[in-house]
C-alpha cells in the first residue's frame, strides 16, 4: 500500500507541475499579449480606421450628391410641368384667336357674297325689266306695222262690209301667226 501511496504522491506532484502558476510565463506572455496588440493597432487597426473613415466621406458626399441631383430633378420636374402648362395655354389661346379670326373672315365672305348676290340679282332684274320692256316695244311696234298695213290694203280698196270682216280675220290670223 505504500507503493501506491508513493506512486499517487508522485503523479501528484507531476500534475501540479503541469498546471502550476510560473511568474516568468505570465510576464512573457503578457509581453506577448502586448506586442501583437501594438502590432495589430498599427498596422491593422489604424489603416481600417481610416480605409473605413474614407469611405463614410465618400459615402456622405455619394448621398449629399443623389440629394443634390434629386432636387435638382425635381426643379426641372416642376419647370417642365410649368412650361407645359404655359404652352398649353398659349396653344389654346392661339386656337381661340384663330377661331375667332375665322369666324370674322368668315362674317365678312357671307356679308360680301350676299352683297355680290344681291347685286347680281338686281342686275338679274333689270336685264328681265329690260328685256320685257323690249319685247313689249318689239310687240306694239309689229302692231303698230300691222295696223298700218292693214291701214293700207283698207284704203287700196275699197271696203264692203264683208271685205272689212276679210281684212279684220287675216289681221287677226297674221298677230296669232306672230305670237
Amino acid at each position: 500500500m505504500l507503493n501506491i501511496l508513493s506512486t499517487a504522491s508522485e503523479s501528484t506532484q507531476t500534475t501540479l507541475s503541469l498546471v502550476s502558476i510560473d511568474p516568468g510565463t505570465i510576464v512573457f506572455t503578457l509581453i506577448n499579449t502586448l506586442i501583437i496588440f501594438l502590432i495589430f493597432r498599427f498596422f491593422l487597426y489604424k489603416p481600417v480606421c481610416r480605409i473605413l473613415e474614407k469611405r463614410k466621406q465618400m459615402a456622405a458626399a455619394e448621398i449629399d450628391d443623389a440629394k443634390k441631383a434629386k432636387e435638382e430633378a425635381e426643379k426641372a420636374q416642376q419647370e417642365y410641368t410649368a412650361r407645359l402648362a404655359d404652352a398649353k395655354n398659349e396653344a389654346a389661346e392661339i386656337v381661340k384667336s384663330a377661331t375667332l379670326r375665322a369666324q370674322k373672315r368668315e362674317e365678312i365672305i357671307l356679308a360680301e357674297a350676299n352683297k355680290k348676290a344681291a347685286e347680281i340679282r338686281a342686275k338679274a332684274e333689270e336685264n328681265i325689266e329690260r328685256d320685257k320692256q323690249r319685247a313689249l316695244n318689239e310687240v306694239k311696234d309689229e302692231i303698230s306695222e300691222m295696223v298700218v298695213m292693214a291701214a293700207q290694203r283698207v284704203i287700196e280698196k275699197e271696203i264692203s262690209a264683208a271685205d272689212n270682216e276679210e281684212i279684220i280675220s287675216k289681221f287677226l290670223e297674221e298677230v296669232g301667226a306672230a305670237k
